[in-house]
């Protein structure tokens, strides 16, 4: 039998949940992607919570929250530790995607599921691959090789393909066949028949228009807008889809020499784009030559402002154009933004992506949209008076007790470590089983000592009275003096959360000042959240900017790859059953679409077996150099081995005879020119090779048609036998290995 492989769903099944999959290749389990939504909710994470201790390894596809949001959470309170690995794309902007989550949601609540230190954490376990780049995994995993290819869909986003034994297991979600204006279309269509292929359902009921079509549509309703004096809003994601939204109002406002100021505003905006520029390999092709020949980075940005706060809107009083984070409007500048902005008829809410399910976004974009929504509005603001007062009371008690318990253990620590001392290296050691007058003398007067003791102090069970102990603090040498402890010297601050993040560092992900200075800022502060009713007058617009294939074009391309077993997840329950029964028609028999939690086993069923080649054996093959390679020609029986493998083992009698193999392909024309230059006429006719009189070679066969990656075709010699033929054959034989 083949390659053992199981997919058990985590989240993201038959509904639009965030993405995580675990899939097991003969024993060795991988999480593929570790997905949250902008609600943050715990509930989504129990499947995982579940198998976190069995996880060897995790992939991640994309850098956006649907695929790595939990990642922080998972590795500190779920206790995964396996190595990670993903582009380095998705590991720089996925950092930041979580930086930008994070302090959003701390400006606005108490915000307590991981911190920046967890972040980090997270991220600094994580290999980084390039596209195409094999890695063999060690231990556990051995044999198991995995690459990330070109999904399409983000900046660096992945197409998983592992392999083990010859066969494919290709993990292909949020895909885009589409070449982007800073992002190649997918490889996924360069597969043919792999072994197992697990993608989406997310997009199978869309169709999509062109994008000149798309574009111009949105770039009309932008101008339209500030024409008449509104605002236009994009809600946006931190470093994904905004990029080529950045590109397209970058080149349209270069182009018509518009004036209305472009703002990107996010906590990390200005530390995504240092980022991106240095990420030019990872893109289309078009802006990789650009930069090639004329040095002209896409991403030197001349018409959009890259801003931290509100406050910088302000300086362009008038009509302007803002992407902001979050696109869910849950929380983040969007969200402000939507409230100041939503009951002026003039402006426009342009949302470029399908809200997440229950989210602000999604109920703006319902048909027909509401006419008043109600919101949360929070605000951080720092204490004063009162409840500063008492703020730093608390904190002050809590400073003493952690001291006071510090102390207590280090006397217990002292205490244990001296006893063991007077058991193993006193000579003289006291018997308390036996009664001494001091003894009972020392019980009579323990009144008289208790003024002088201390709180904790507690007699040792070897002394005749009760005495302070005395601890001689020796310190360890070695041949260069003292041993120092680093520990000693680190300048510790309770109240600094991220004390190690540099400002102009680069410790896992570059902050800008602003940025690192909100993260620094340590002032006591509390939440103020009000309920408001916000009247939705503004105009709500929704454009295809999600960058994935639409529902004609997975088709097509599940189609061309043709997998032998297909798994189906994240969608709508609608969606994942359409896209099914399409393929159980059209693409191939197995298709599955497990429910969450449900252990799918998706073993090949090819006949396949894993077998031994004897040192005996190969020391009677003869090995044929075939370019890179050597083949040969192996004629031998099936035997056990005393750990019961399958072994091939030499023929107990002789060889049968076997027709001679040619192995190669020429091409005609080169052919062609080689008979030539032997002094032979030859020329094409008729979709042949005539060469001399009488012989002709014609290569027959569709060579569009592939069996293994090789063409199903085969060359045809015709003539009468002569002298000519003879030769003409020969010379077609030295142009092929024969076994």
């Amino acid at each position: 039998m083949g390659t053992s492989v199981q997919v058990t769903p985590l989240c993201g099944v038959y509904n639009e949940n965030p993405l995580s999959y675990l899939v097991s290749i003969d024993g060795f389990n991988f999480l593929i992607d570790c997905g949250w939504n902008d609600h943050f909710d715990t509930s989504l994470l129990q499947p995982l919570s579940r198998v976190a201790s069995t996880v060897d390894a995790v992939l991640l596809s994309h850098s956006d929250t649907f695929h790595l949001g939990a990642l922080p959470y998972a590795m500190k309170q779920l206790g995964i530790s396996a190595p990670i690995y993903a582009t380095e794309p998705v590991y720089r902007l996925g950092l930041l995607t979580m930086y930008d989550q994070y302090l959003s949601r701390k400006q606005v609540s108490e915000f307590d599921l991981f911190t920046l230190d967890d972040i980090d954490s997270a991220f600094q376990n994580v290999t980084r691959l390039t596209y195409s780049q094999n890695h063999y995994i060690s231990g556990k995993g051995e044999g198991i090789v995995i690459a990330p290819l070109v999904a399409g869909h983000l900046l660096g986003g992945t197409t998983w393909r592992i392999t083990k034994d010859g066969e494919d297991v290709i993990y292909a979600v949020d895909f885009n066949h589409r070449k982007e204006r800073h992002l190649n279309g997918t490889v996924l269509e360069s597969f043919v028949r792999p072994a197992v292929l697990i993608t989406d359902a997310f997009n199978a009921l869309n169709n999509q228009p062109s994008r000149r079509q798309r574009d111009q549509e949105f770039l009309d309703a932008i101008e339209k807008t500030v024409n008449v004096g509104g605002n236009v809003l994009l809600p946006v994601d931190t470093a994904g889809r905004v990029l080529e939204l950045i590109l397209t109002l970058e080149q349209h406002w270069t182009q018509k020499q518009l004036s209305t100021p472009i703002y990107f505003l996010s906590y990390v905006s200005s530390s995504t784009i240092d980022y991106v520029k240095s990420f030019l390999e990872w893109m289309s092709d078009s802006i990789a030559k650009s930069f090639e020949h004329t040095r002209d980075n896409a991403f030197l940005l001349r018409k959009i402002k890259l801003v931290i706060n509100k406050s910088a809107l302000e300086e362009a009083p008038g009509p302007k154009v803002v992407m902001a984070s979050m696109a869910s409007l849950e929380a983040g500048f969007s969200h402000d933004l939507f409230v100041e902005w939503a009951a002026d008829p003039k402006n426009l809410v342009m949302f470029t992506e399908r809200g997440q399910f229950g989210t602000l976004a999604r109920i703006l974009q319902s048909d027909p949209p509401p006419k008043a929504v109600k919101v949360t509005m929070s605000r951080r603001i720092p204490l004063v008076g009162e409840e500063l007062a008492a703020y730093e009371e608390e904190q002050n008690r809590i400073k003493r007790e952690e001291a006071l318990k510090a102390t207590l253990v280090k006397e217990e620590e002292s205490k244990a470590s001296v006893g063991a001392e007077v058991v193993t290296s006193d000579s003289m050691v006291i018997d308390t089983n036996v009664t001494h007058p001091s003894s009972n003398a020392a019980g009579l007067h323990s009144g008289a000592f208790k003024d002088v003791l201390i709180d904790g102090f507690v007699t040792p069970s070897s002394s005749v009275a009760p005495m302070f102990p005395f601890y001689d603090n020796t310190s360890e040498w070695d041949d260069f003096g003292e041993v120092i402890n680093p520990d000693d010297y680190v300048v510790k601050d309770d109240n600094m959360e991220q004390s190690s993040m540099h400002v102009d560092g680069d410790l896992n992900g570059k902050l800008d000042e602003g940025s690192a200075n909100l993260i620094l800022d340590t002032t006591p502060s509390k939440v103020v959240s009000s309920e408001l009713t916000v009247q939705v007058k503004c105009s709500l617009l929704y454009m295809d900017f999600e960058g994935r294939s639409d529902g004609r074009s997975i088709k097509s391309i599940l189609a061309h790859v043709a997998p032998l077993k297909l798994v189906l997840v994240h969608g709508s329950a609608e969606a994942t059953e359409h896209l099914k029964q399409h393929c159980l028609k059209h693409v191939c028999p197995h298709v599955y679409a497990p429910q969450l939690e449900e252990t799918i086993d998706v073993t090949s069923d090819l006949c396949a077996y894993k077998v031994q080649l004897s040192e005996k054996l190969m020391s009677q093959v003869l090995f044929k150099k075939l370019g890179d390679y050597e083949i040969a020609w192996v004629d031998a029986e099936v035997g056990k081995t005393e750990n019961d493998m399958f072994s091939l083992l030499p023929l107990s009698g002789p060889a049968p005879p076997h027709k001679t193999v040619l192995v190669g392909d020429i091409k005609m024309s080169d052919f062609k020119q080689f008979l030539a230059s032997k002094g032979i006429q030859v020329e094409f006719g008729g979709g042949a090779l005539r060469c001399g009189e009488y012989v002709t070679i014609r290569k027959v066969g569709d060579a569009s048609q592939k069996v293994g990656g090789a063409a199903i075709q085969q060359i045809v010699l015709e003539g009468p036998l002569s002298e000519e033929y003879y030769k003409i054959r020969e010379y077609l034989y030295s142009h092929f290995y024969s076994l």
